[in-house]
């Protein structure tokens, strides 16, 4: 018997659950009782939430079941774990997420329960090779496991133009649900090349009645980022998120509607700006960020939460607001539960963001015996107690069946091994101590790295350095120039595969030669940090290979980058001429002048060229050595051949 099948019993008599709503089998007890919106954590100040003054019969519920960015990655992932409790002492590994276990979660959550929505809020595509081979439909098909109420347009889903988000959805209306799952987004207007011009399917907002309540929802798509960092059609237009999130709220209010949630893919930071400026919201759920949200429980079990769930704020009438978002790729289901008074106000809400896993545990070293049955339990025990957040759950039947087929066209493809790396390649936009630095899916090993935070991300740089020799071999470049969002992942020590590699470079872009004056060099870097510092836009900080400078964020734009030096083809490096043409290899989408790399967008005709070799290929090259019987070892580059060689931060 799996030992997941054993697990309801004894959590109950273990941990003393005697408000579980329901005996939900596989998992560990629901904590229903944290970070309450009571209390408004942000800033370490406190807002109570007042109850109005009518009875407890005038008030109503609704639980909020909900994920984001899952970003393709549909199969579930190995995550390692410290316990440092006596007899169960070590280092272990067991399988977290995938969308088999999103769907169980999901279905046993919702059983027996009143009031219910199920929402997505947004990047269902883009981030393995599933989306690479099926365009979506393999998460259209998985996502109609579950029957979502409500899916919000994130900034990925434009990632292969308007006509690949129209392929998505109509994948998602293929499926059996017994009514079509709502597509939202307020401030996305589709122009006339746009497959969807003129189309009714994406609505600005929409009304779902669920035992007697009518929930007003509103989606949100990240505005700039999804016109400047994704492939939306040129006259698809992105407008002002407070602006016409505020216009569809005042229309449902008008309407009658009184509780209403904004269903948001603008990212944490935002949410909480929102929530504070808008009139009429209640609840929002939120994604972009990939913001963990939980107990600080989680730090012993080698997570870090950035704030609680739910967070707490008051909306521009002086009402609470309930923001949750479930951090990422098929990892954690989030539910919350919500009571409103007779007014539509919320009175209470509370929640859990499941972190999702399995019940194989293995110790991390293979020399080390096999865990016994007991063994297990209590190494499951221990993490309960450590973080309640954690939750057994078996992966749905239906749902792995569902996936069988894309998961063989998968495995064919994705066995070949390309490289071997010798240590471990940290994924990290910019460097540093104070942003981005929770973006390593190996947690601290890269998120608290000496070196990452000197000098950066060890795979952005390793990439730019396989654009540069591709570049070489095509027209003799003599620099890369990248954004730090296009990697999209870290590089575990060990085989590195052809799917691992489009994990790492998921997105559909191509190589492209531009002949540039140091003087526009220089400004493409000051355009890529001013984006950072001004946007919090993390993904355009600039890697590149062959050149390498100083940062300082405390200067104005244009004295912010300094130091630049160009690597000859002797390995010295030299200081880059402001008035001398350089052949640089880039990629389209930078050198159309997306994720504000404006500088690029001006170099054309005769100054551009396209290669059109695809990005995640030209990695492959570079890592098939020729002449090698071996695939090729991988290690970090040496620092000096990092572009950052100096930064400095600014308080933010």
């Amino acid at each position: 018997m799996m030992l997941s099948k054993k697990l309801t019993t004894l959590q109950i008599s273990l941990f003393n659950i005697s408000n579980m709503l329901t005996p939900i089998a596989l998992m560990f007890a629901i904590s229903m009782g944290m970070s309450g919106c009571k209390e408004h954590h942000d800033s370490g100040s406190s807002t109570t939430v007042i109850p109005p003054e009518n009875s407890a019969s005038d008030d109503s519920s609704l639980k909020i079941i909900h994920i984001n960015d899952h970003h393709s990655h549909l199969d579930e992932e190995r995550m390692e774990f410290d316990l440092n409790t006596g007899s169960t002492s070590g280092t272990y590994s067991v399988s977290r997420g995938g969308f088999a276990r999103v769907s169980a979660l999901f279905n046993q959550l919702a059983m027996g329960h009143g009031a219910i929505l199920k929402l997505h809020a947004g990047d269902a595509t883009t981030g393995d090779l599933y989306y690479n081979l099926t365009k979506g439909k393999a998460d259209a098909d998985v996502m109609n496991m579950i029957c979502f109420d409500a899916f919000t347009l994130g900034n990925h889903e434009f990632d292969n133009k308007d006509q690949g988000l129209k392929y998505f959805i109509d994948a998602l209306d293929q499926g059996d649900c017994p009514t079509r799952t709502a597509i939202l987004s307020a401030n996305v207007e589709f122009g006339p090349s746009s497959p969807l011009y003129q189309s009714t399917r994406i609505q600005k907002s929409t009304v779902i009645e669920t035992q007697g309540q009518k929930i007003g929802l509103v989606g949100l798509t990240i505005a700039q980022k999804t016109k400047n960092a994704s492939q939306p059609n040129p006259d698809t237009l992105f407008k002002d998120e407070l602006e016409s999130a505020q216009q569809q709220i005042d229309l449902l209010r008008q309407a009658g509607i009184n509780k209403i949630i904004l269903q948001s893919h603008v990212g944490y930071e935002m949410d909480k700006y929102l929530a504070t400026q808008l009139h009429g919201v209640d609840v929002i759920v939120g994604g972009d960020s990939h913001t963990l949200l939980g107990s600080q429980n989680l730090e012993k079990v080698g997570m870090t939460p950035e704030a609680p769930y739910p967070t707490t704020l008051q909306n521009k009438d002086g009402d609470p607001v309930c923001i949750v978002q479930a951090w990422q790729y098929s990892y954690v289901v989030g539910e919350l539960d919500i009571t409103f008074d007779s007014q539509g106000r919320v009175k209470n809400c509370q929640g859990t963001p499941h972190i999702l896993i399995g019940d194989d545990f293995k110790p991390k070293l293979t020399s080390a015996p096999a865990l016994t049955h007991d063994q297990q339990l209590n190494i499951a025990k221990q993490l309960h107690l450590l973080a309640p957040e954690i939750t057994v759950i078996e992966p749905d039947s239906r749902t792995s069946q569902i996936l069988s087929p894309y998961r063989d066209m998968k495995e064919k493809f994705r066995q070949t091994i390309v490289a071997t790396a010798q240590e471990i390649l940290c994924l990290r936009r910019v460097p540093g101590t104070q942003r981005d630095i929770n973006r390593s899916s190996l947690g601290n090993v890269c998120n608290q790295d000496e070196r990452v935070n000197r000098y950066g991300g060890d795979i952005q740089q390793l990439v730019a350095e396989a654009f540069l020799q591709q570049g070489k071999t095509y027209f003799s470049a003599q620099l890369s120039i990248l954004n730090g969002g296009g990697v999209r992942t870290d590089v575990e020590q060990g085989p590195i595969s052809v799917e691992k590699v489009y994990q790492v470079l998921p997105y559909n872009s191509t190589l492209v030669q531009l002949n540039m004056q140091g003087n526009e060099i220089k400004a493409t870097l000051e355009d890529a940090v001013d984006a950072v510092i001004t946007l919090n836009n993390t993904g355009s900080y600039p890697y590149t290979a062959g050149l390498r400078w100083s940062v300082d964020f405390n200067q104005p734009k244009g004295q912010r980058i300094s130091n630049i030096e160009l690597k000859d083809s002797s390995g010295e490096y030299s200081l880059l001429m402001m008035d001398q043409t350089y052949r640089v290899v880039t990629l389209d989408f930078l050198a159309n002048g997306s994720d504000y790399y404006h500088t690029l967008a001006t170099i054309r005709n005769e100054r551009r060229i396209d290669v059109g070799l695809d990005y995640a290929e030209a990695f492959m090259k570079y890592l098939e050595a020729d002449g090698l019987s071996q695939p090729r070892a991988l290690f970090r580059l040496p620092v000096s051949n990092y572009s950052t060689q100096y930064f400095i931060d600014r308080p933010l």
